[in-house]
This record gives structure tokens, C-alpha cells and sequence, in this order.
């Protein structure tokens, strides 16, 4: 029978039943050790008890009601995430890419309001994702997933990753901000140090513009802290995260620090959805639990033994190379003599769920609250997988 679905995706023949922790069991009770969580989303793993019964609690009392009125779980969240982070004010919304949206939004409202209108244009980085809206695609610019959509939008500039004379000689004096990942996740784990980000935050700085900073695949706990810019020890003015911070429940939102907040009034952004008090009570269990004491390091540590064990795989499969990430949020590279996808399939097969990213990397992205056992479990798999691939 042919799908009524849109033909946007070419998914596996997979299906899920339902999950539990770290696995997920198909119709016909197969097992699968899910190291994708949805692409990082799934941040408490499955039917996490904590988060269903918030989920639970909020959808028999109110789901939505809109902005038009007080949300006091939102305005909970809210001070959370301000509290924890260098913001002094949130926007919700329902994904990844709206936050960036909004963030972009911020950017130019920003320097209108302080007299410089010229300044409209923002420095991205090769490598780089940020969504799939026409301006998230305009700012990437990568050439597989706008093929089709032109034209594109102007007011983007980009350079290469870890490349900090190629960001100084784009700064103009129209150059309104720095967008960038702290890791690229779809361009491949793709790392930089972090004097790398120390730099890009006084260069900014220095030329009177915005950093911004994208985590919506490395952001709430993903890299051992609660946003990967924190390994930099810098603040950045605006950052959009998603992903993880709903535990699967859709929501997303931007941060903005007090001299980008207050640029802002009402009229100038909004969203139906966003924010509402079903998201912000899934969000709100999922803080509950990242936040409580010992989880991020447990995740730090759990991120270091994940790369240790997965060494021991690389060093018997000549294709297999560099091992990329941090935290949970880890890649490897597949060379020319193999297609990442291919050895993605052949996981499935075998119970491994993980995924493909550019460059020819795979990306482990298993729940925060992983074991040990667990990982060793998951990359049991991966290893029979890659005895395949042998020549």
C-alpha cells in the first residue's frame, strides 16, 4: 500500500511498539539498543517514569490554552533555564529550528533598536545545520539540502569551521553576529577547542556584534554539561536549544542575555504552541532530572568510557578512524572503502540503532541515563555489525 506520508523521509522498515530506558521493542517483540534517541532528543531514554507522569499529571488537567494568557509552568521553565544559564530572558517555541529562527530575529531587531540598521548580516560556519525553515537552510548553505528551494535568503556569510582568520576578515561593519555550534552533529562531530570559541566571544565582542550560539543538539546535558559552550568557560548573547530539553515532547526555545532581551516587546515574536503547558511540564521533568546532583558528571564520565570502549572497536576495523565528540555525543569515521549508511543498516539488522551523519561519520547519541553495561552492550552490536564489512 503507498504511503499517504509526504515523501520528505526514506525510513528504515522499522517500526516501534514501545520502549523502556535505553531500548525500544518492534511489533513482533524485537529488542533494539537505541544509541539515536530520536537524534538526541530522547534524553531520558523511554517511558522514563518521572517524565510519562508529568506528561500524565498536565494532560488531565490542561493541555493548551496559548500565550494569550499566564503559562506557570512556562514561567517556571523559564527561570530554570535563566537560573542555569548566562540568560536573562526565554522564548518557547516547538523545535530547533524556530529557536534558531527566533534568535535571528534578535540578531537584527537588536541593532536596529541601537541605531545600526546596517548591521544585518550574520557569519556562519561550514559544517554547519540549523534547521530546515528557508532562512535556518539560507544560513547553512549546504548545497544537499537547498537544491531545489532557490532563492535563498540573503544576509549570510560563511566560513570555515575552527577557522578564526577566516571569521576576522568576514567581520564588515554590517556583520551583525557570529552563529555557530559548539559541536556540528550533522556536519559529522565535527570538534574545535575551546580557545577556538574564547576567541570567536572576544572577537565579537571587539567588533561590537552578537555571538550565537546554536545547542539545540548539544544542549540540556548532552556533552556532560548543560550546554557545550560551558567547556569554553565563555557566555554567549543568544542560544537556541530543542531537542533533549522535552525528552521527546516537542519544544524548543531561545535565550537571549539582558542587552538582546530588551530589544524585544510585545508584537515582535510569538508562537501558538510554544511553551505550552504540556511542553513545560515535560520539559520541567526533564530538568527535574539533569539537574539534579551528580547527573552531568555521571554523564561526563559515562562519555569517557563510551570513547574508551568504542577505541578497541576502531583498532580491529581498518575502515573505522577518528573518534569525534564529547559527552554522549560522539562520531566516528568511516573511510572511503565503506558507506556509513551501509554499516548503519547492518547495526539495525543486528539490534543497534544509530546514526548517520556527513563527512561519513556514525553518531552514537544513546539516552543520558545510560549504564555501562549498556554501552558495552550497544557496541557489542556495533562490533558484529562491522565483522561484516571485514575484507
Amino acid at each position: 500500500m503507498t504511503s499517504a506520508i509526504m515523501p520528505t523521509y526514506a525510513p528504515a522498515d522499522i517500526a516501534f511498539e514501545y520502549g523502556e530506558g535505553i531500548y525500544l521493542f518492534s511489533p513482533e517483540g524485537k529488542k533494539y539498543v537505541d544509541f539515536s534517541s530520536g537524534i538526541a532528543v530522547n534524553s531520558l531514554g523511554h517511558s522514563h517514569p518521572h517524565l510519562v507522569q508529568a506528561i500524565q499529571n498536565q494532560a488531565g488537567k490542561v493541555i493548551h490554552y496559548s500565550n494569550l494568557y499566564k503559562i506557570l509552568g512556562q514561567e517556571l521553565l523559564a527561570k530554570r533555564l535563566v537560573d542555569n544559564s548566562f540568560a536573562s530572558s526565554v522564548f518557547f517555541c516547538n523545535s530547533g529550528a524556530e529557536a534558531v529562527e527566533c534568535g535571528i530575529k534578535i540578531v537584527r531587531r537588536h541593532h536596529v533598536q541601537n541605531g545600526n540598521p546596517e548591521k544585518t548580516r550574520i557569519i556562519t560556519c561550514s559544517g554547519g545545520f540549523h534547521g530546515r525553515t528557508l532562512a535556518a537552510l539560507s544560513a547553512a548553505k549546504n548545497e544537499k539540502h537547498t537544491a531545489g528551494f532557490f532563492p535563498m535568503l540573503d544576509g549570510f556569510d560563511q566560513v570555515s569551521f575552527d577557522n578564526l582568520d577566516q571569521m576576522q576578515n568576514a567581520i564588515t561593519n554590517k556583520t551583525a553576529a557570529i552563529l555557530v555550534e559548539p559541536i556540528q552533529g550533522e556536519g559529522g562531530i565535527n570538534n574545535a577547542d575551546t580557545n577556538y570559541f574564547k576567541k570567536l566571544r572576544s572577537m565579537a565582542g571587539e567588533a561590537g556584534i552578537l555571538l550565537f550560539m546554536d545547542e539545540v543538539q548539544t544542549g540540556i546535558g548532552r556533552t556532560g554539561k548543560l550546554f557545550a559552550h560551558e567547556w569554553a568557560k565563555i557566555q554567549p548573547d543568544i542560544m537556541a536549544i530543542a531537542k533533549g530539553l522535552g525528552g521527546g515532547f516537542p519544544v524548543g526555545a531561545c535565550l537571549a542575555n539582558e542587552k538582546t532581551t530588551k530589544t524585544m516587546a510585545p508584537g515582535t515574536h510569538g508562537s501558538t504552541f510554544g511553551g505550552n503547558p504540556l511542553a513545560s511540564a515535560a520539559a520541567n521533568a526533564v530538568l527535574d532530572i539533569v539537574l539534579d546532583d551528580g547527573f552531568l558528571d555521571d554523564v561526563q564520565r559515562k562519555g569517557i568510557y563510551l570513547k574508551n570502549q568504542l577505541a578497541f572497536i576502531v583498532a580491529k576495523h581498518k575502515f573505522l578512524g577518528e573518534i569525534r565528540g564529547q559527552g554522549l555525543l560522539v562520531g566516528v569515521v568511516c573511510d572511503d572503502s565503506v558507506v556509513n549508511l551501509d554499516i548503519v543498516k547492518e547495526a539495525e539488522a543486528r539490534g543497534l540503532l544509530t546514526v548517520p551523519a556527513g563527512n561519513n561519520v556514525i553518531r552514537f547519541i544513546p539516552p543520558l541515563i545510560i549504564t555501562e553495561t549498556e554501552i558495552d552492550e550497544g557496541l557489542s552490536l556495533f562490533d558484529q555489525a562491522c565483522n561484516s564489512f571485514n575484507c
